[in-house]
C-alpha cells in the first residue's frame, strides 16, 4: 500500500491535518462508523467534549486493532460536534492519541444541532492498511 499526503503550494499548511490523502494502490480500506463517547456498557462516559472524544478515539483504536491496524492508518476523520460546545477539548484529545511523527489525516469538522442521547461528539474515519 502506498499513500501520499497532499499539501499543495498556495494552500494553508497545518500540522493538524493534510489537505488530502491519496491511496496509490489497491489496499484494504476500513470504513468506521461514527463513534461516540460510549463505553463498553453502552453508556456515555462523561458530560464534556474532552471525555467523550477520548472515548471515541479509544473506540476507533479498538476497531482498528481488531483488523491489525492502528490510528496511524487513518486517512480521513469526520468529526461532528454539537453546537454550543467548543472543540478545543476534542483537539487536545486528538493530540493525546495522534503520533506527531505520522503525517496527519484529512479532517472535516461539522457543527451540528444535536446528536441525541447526551452525545456531544461523533467521529467516523476511513483507514487504509
Amino acid at each position: 500500500m502506498s499513500t501520499r499526503h497532499i499539501n499543495p503550494e498556495g494552500l494553508h499548511r497545518s500540522p493538524a491535518f493534510s489537505q488530502a490523502v491519496v491511496v496509490e494502490q489497491p489496499a484494504k480500506t476500513i470504513y468506521i462508523s461514527g463513534q461516540n463517547g460510549v463505553g463498553a456498557d453502552g453508556k456515555v462516559v462523561g458530560p464534556t467534549v474532552g471525555e467523550q472524544s477520548r472515548q471515541a478515539f479509544r473506540n476507533l483504536a479498538a476497531i482498528l486493532e481488531s483488523e491489525g491496524a492502528s490510528l496511524a492508518n487513518i486517512v480521513h476523520w469526520r468529526i461532528a460536534v454539537v453546537d454550543g460546545h467548543t472543540f478545543e477539548e476534542g483537539v487536545a484529545a486528538f493530540q493525546e492519541v495522534w503520533n506527531r511523527a505520522d503525517p496527519p489525516p484529512a479532517i472535516t469538522v461539522h457543527v451540528v444541532a444535536g446528536l441525541g442521547r447526551g452525545f456531544l461528539v461523533e467521529i467516523d474515519a476511513v483507514a487504509v492498511v
